[in-house]
C-alpha cells in the first residue's frame, strides 16, 4: 500500500551541523531526494548518504538557479512519486525562508507537509559572535527585518519603530541596503554611536565580525569585504560582545575586525 504523498520542509540552520535537530538529521539521512537551498551548508550536505537525489535550487540576489515559482510545483511533481522528499532551507523555513509560502502551494494541491524548524540566524549567528539578543538593562525586545524587497522594490519600513534603543534590531539580507537603512535609523532619532555589528557565515569556520556603530557600520563592512550571507545587529547589546567571545574556530582567516582595529578570531 502507497504511504501518503508528504514533503517535508526542514531548517538546517545557519551552518553548523551540530545545531540541526535531531529530527531534522533523520530526515536528511532517510531521504529519496532531497531539493537544497544555497544556504544549507558543505558540512550539511555532507550527512546526505551516497545514492540520494540532490536537486539545487539556491538563489542569491539577482541569480536564481531555479526561480520560487518553478521550485513550487516541483516539490508537486517530485512527492507524486511517493518516495521520500526532503525540502532543505537554510535557516528556520518560517523567518524569511519561503517556507510558508511553499507549504501553501503544497496544501493547495492536495499534498502533506510537515515543517521542521531550524535556528534562524538572528538567534544562532549572534549566540556566536557573543551578542545576546535581550539583556537586562540593555534590551527589552527584539525585531527582525529583511533588508532586501522582492524585485528591488524600494525598502519602506516604519523607521519610527526601528529606532528604539531599547530594542535589538537584525537585519537579515541587508548587504546592499545596509547604508540607506542606518541613515534612515538615525534620521529617525537613534543615536548614530549605537553599537553595531556585522556577521557573515555565522557559526561556520569562515564566520568573521565586524564590531562597528551605527553611523560607521556600512563603511566598515565595506571595508571588510564581507560577503553573503551576512546578518546585522544594532542595539546596545553588541557592546557585549568582546565580553563574551566564546567562540573560537581553527581557521585562520576568521576574524574579528572591530572600530579600535583590533582582529581576533571567531
Amino acid at each position: 500500500m502507497n504511504q501518503p504523498k508528504k514533503v517535508y520542509l526542514v531548517g538546517t540552520g545557519s551552518g553548523d551541523p551540530d545545531l540541526l535537530t535531531v529530527k531534522a538529521l533523520r530526515l536528511i539521512q532517510n531521504a529519496d531526494v532531497i531539493i537544497y537551498d544555497r544556504l544549507v551548508s558543505e558540512a550539511i550536505l555532507k550527512l546526505i548518504p551516497a545514492g540520494v537525489s540532490l536537486i539545487y535550487v539556491g538563489k542569491i540576489s539577482g541569480n536564481h538557479s531555479l526561480p520560487q515559482d518553478e521550485i513550487n510545483p516541483l516539490l508537486v511533481k517530485l512527492a507524486e512519486s511517493q518516495r521520500t522528499i526532503v525540502r532543505l532551507k537554510g535557516g528556520d523555513p518560517f523567518i524569511f525562508g519561503r517556507g510558508s509560502e511553499e507549504a501553501l502551494f503544497l496544501a493547495q494541491h492536495g499534498i502533506k507537509f510537515e515543517i521542521v524548524p531550524g535556528i534562524t540566524a538572528a538567534s544562532a549567528c549572534t549566540t556566536y559572535a557573543g551578542i545576546p539578543l535581550t539583556h537586562r538593562g540593555l534590551a527589552q525586545s527584539v525585531q527582525i527585518i529583511t533588508g532586501h524587497t522582492q524585485a528591488n522594490q524600494p525598502l519602506e519600513l516604519d523607521w519610527n519603530t526601528l529606532a528604539d534603543k531599547n530594542k535589538t534590531l537584525v537585519v537579515y539580507m541587508g548587504l546592499a541596503n545596509i547604508d540607506f537603512i542606518c541613515r534612515k535609523i538615525m534620521v529617525a532619532g537613534l543615536d548614530s554611536d549605537t553599537p553595531a555589528a556585522a556577521i557573515q557565515d555565522g557559526t561556520t569556520a569562515r564566520q568573521q565580525r565586524v564590531m562597528s556603530t551605527l553611523s560607521c557600520l556600512a563603511t566598515d563592512t565595506k571595508n571588510a569585504m564581507l560577503q553573503p550571507p551576512v546578518i546585522f545587529v544594532i542595539g546596545k547589546v553588541v557592546s557585549l560582545a568582546e565580553s563574551l567571545d566564546w567562540f573560537v574556530t581553527e581557521d585562520l582567516s576568521s576574524r574579528c575586525f572591530s572600530r579600535t582595529g583590533k582582529i581576533s578570531h571567531g
